[in-house]
């Protein structure tokens, strides 16, 4: 099964990008279920489907034709499947502090439940092998990089901590329970825990398979967006998630130009688009003019479709190779960048604004650096075996 998921800052058109390629995949013949992780969820209102019908689904997927499926997971619906011990042992707890019952059970929803949720799903429909694309429509930038990092974390904490607490709290619990009356997690806690994490073994290697699975981030032409882009296109690389592509939306069409109202907007686009190619590179970018009405039903969602890939198969992995890659040597880094067609003559590397720029000839390329590396320059770049490496060392 192949992934794909769509990320970016919120209100760039993610869920309509999603919803546009899941149904271009289903008319390829690949069998495909689109899912929504944001919570503010619009991707029944992309295919037209009535309130009632999202509402009956309870979270599970809709059917729209013999090979496309939409789910809208619902947090809620998903407390009760999968999470019930331990969310009535959060719940207990916060209402024990005092606190109203229903700001309890909202507090009960932790952050990452609906990441960790979202990924059980992926891991299911991959080993059920009923599909032959999942579609991820992810919530902004700051859930999705939570979202791919979270298997790290989870298995980091079954390894190292949860057997532990496991074990003093067994011994613990009599004793506490007598001198406290604060709630004391029970082994059915665990219980869950461990049956959860069991479901989602194997995801995190799903999600660091280029063959398998690709991230696209939807951006549009603006300064704002652009920078928040940026940012991802780094974490997604350093967290060894494939960035196979970037998708720009709402371009205006170059006849606006002559327009009073719209030629400074055609204007500073382009320049958008054009630094787009530099820090970007080298994945592709696919540029996505601005529809003349919302993109709403199927009909409208087969033309954008046909703008955003052409003749070209969604399905594909555009690009497979890490962009860059930062290495630590003895206190200080390398960058490591694939550039096979650089020379020495005209080369510069220098530090501008957080990131790293290399100029040469007509090539331009940045690379954000990590907030740990911000006080690292660039002091000696060399080529080798087609790749760049550029030498950092912290400023003194």
């Amino acid at each position: 099964m192949r992934v794909i998921l769509f990320s970016g800052k919120g209100g760039v058109g993610k869920t309509t990008i999603s919803a546009a390629t899941a149904y271009r995949l289903s008319n390829l013949g690949y069998k495909t279920i689109v899912v929504s992780l944001d919570p503010a969820h619009s991707l029944g209102d992309a295919f037209d489907i009535p309130e009632e019908e999202k509402t009956k689904a309870k979270g599970l997927p809709i059917r729209i034709s013999e090979k496309l499926y939409i789910q809208e997971i619902d947090i809620q619906e998903e407390l009760d499947r999968y999470w019930g011990d331990v969310y009535r042992f959060l719940e207990l707890l916060f209402n024990t502090t005092g606190l109203d019952q229903v700001v309890s059970e909202e507090l009960a929803i932790l952050p990452g439940m609906e990441e960790v949720t979202s990924l059980l799903y992926v891991n299911k429909y991959y080993r059920d092998g009923e599909f032959d694309a999942l579609v991820l429509d992810l919530p902004p930038t700051g859930e999705s990089l939570r979202f791919v990092s979270m298997p790290t974390v989870l298995k980091w904490y079954m390894r190292k901590i949860f057997n532990v607490e496991r074990t003093i709290l067994k011994v613990a619990r009599p004793v506490a329970r007598r001198l406290t009356d604060v709630p004391i997690p029970d082994d059915e806690y665990f219980k869950a825990l461990e049956n959860f994490y069991e479901k989602l073994k194997g995801v995190d290697e799903l999600l660091v398979d280029p063959d398998i699975t690709s991230v696209r981030l939807v951006a549009n032409p603006e300064k704002m967006v652009l920078k928040e882009s940026q940012r991802a296109f780094m974490y997604f690389n350093l967290f060894g998630v494939n960035v196979d592509a970037v998708v720009v939306n709402k371009v205006l069409p170059p006849f606006v130009e002559d327009c009073e109202h719209f030629s400074k907007w055609v204007l500073t686009q382009k320049k958008h688009l054009e630094d787009m190619q530099a820090l970007f590179y080298p994945v592709p970018v696919f540029k996505v003019p601005l529809m003349e009405d919302e993109v709403v039903g199927e009909e409208k969602l087969k033309v954008l479709s046909d703008l955003i890939y052409g003749d070209t198969d969604p399905i594909r992995v555009f690009h497979k190779e890490k962009p860059y890659e930062f290495i630590e040597q003895n206190g200080d880094y390398m960058v490591k960048l694939k550039a096979p067609f650089l020379t020495k003559d005209g080369l510069s590397v220098l530090k501008s604004e957080g990131e790293i720029v290399i100029r040469w000839k007509n090539f331009k390329s940045h690379i954000l650096l990590p907030r740990k590396l911000k006080d690292y320059e660039p002091v000696g770049a060399k080529i080798e075996e087609g790749y760049l490496k550029v030498f950092l060392s912290k400023a003194t």
